[in-house]
């Protein structure tokens, strides 16, 4: 249980996207802005520094983008995402 961002009550961590979990693999879409060698270079990262990283792949919309019906807890939260920045458990 973990009292999520942008929630006053505990949630079961699989509900959140808090960075500690029981494994430590995550998933984020990025926006690679170069390439040197074999280092990728990467935009807005959504993981936690010495996340593993599985695979690489292209991002294709008609596969990747999936409308929600339901997102549980985080529909009264939603609309405060794009104002809000995290506190300090996620630093």
């Amino acid at each position: 249980m973990v009292k999520p961002f942008l929630d006053d009550r505990h949630r079961g961590v699989f509900s959140t996207r808090a960075p500690k979990r029981p494994n430590s693999i995550g998933i984020s879409i990025v926006k690679l802005v170069g390439i040197s060698g074999n280092i990728l270079h990467i935009e807005d990262v959504d993981i936690v520094d010495g996340t593993p990283l599985l695979d690489i792949k292209p991002f294709v919309p008609e596969f990747d983008m999936r409308r929600a019906d339901k997102i549980g807890w985080f529909a009264d939260k939603s609309r405060d995402v794009k104002d809000t920045r995290a506190d300090e458990r996620f630093k």
